[in-house]
C-alpha cells in the first residue's frame, strides 16, 4: 500500500475515497471512528461481556487484512470471518459533527468516517 497521505491529481474520485477508507481502516485516520454493534460482540462472546475488548481486537485485525471485491471500488464494504462468524464491515461518511452525511467523501477536511463491523442479518445478505 502506498503512502495514504498523498492524493494525486490524476486519481479518480473513487480511488481517492478508497485510499481515505484504507487509511481509516488501518487506524491511520485519527478522525475516524469504529462502532461495534452489541449484537456482533455478543455473537463473538455469548457468555462473557468482559471479553469485548478481545473481540474488538480480533475484528480490527480481520478488518485490516480483509480483501475487497470488484463491487466495492471505494473499499467501503467488506465481508470477512472472525472466529468462524461472518462479519460485514461498512464505512459511512458524515460531516464534521457526525450529524449529517458528508457532502464530499473525497475531501477529508469535511468528512468523518465511521466504520461499523456488524453481524449480517438475513435482510443484508443480498446487496445486489
Amino acid at each position: 500500500m502506498n503512502n495514504l497521505n498523498i492524493v494525486s491529481k490524476t486519481q479518480s474520485r473513487s480511488e481517492t475515497i478508497a485510499l481515505l477508507n484504507d487509511k481509516a481502516r488501518m487506524g491511520r485516520d485519527k478522525t475516524s471512528k469504529t462502532m461495534f454493534t452489541t449484537n456482533l460482540l455478543a455473537t463473538l462472546n455469548p457468555d462473557r461481556n468482559d471479553l469485548d475488548l478481545q473481540a474488538q481486537a480480533k475484528i480490527i485485525a480481520a478488518m485490516r487484512t480483509c480483501t475487497f471485491g470488484n463491487d466495492s471500488p471505494e473499499r467501503d464494504i467488506a465481508w470477512f470471518d472472525v472466529d468462524g462468524h461472518r462479519v460485514m464491515m461498512k464505512i459511512d461518511y458524515y460531516d464534521l459533527t457526525l450529524e449529517w452525511g458528508s457532502e464530499d467523501p473525497a475531501n477529508p477536511a469535511v468528512t468523518r468516517r465511521v466504520i461499523t463491523p456488524h453481524s449480517p442479518s438475513k435482510s443484508l445478505i443480498s446487496l445486489s
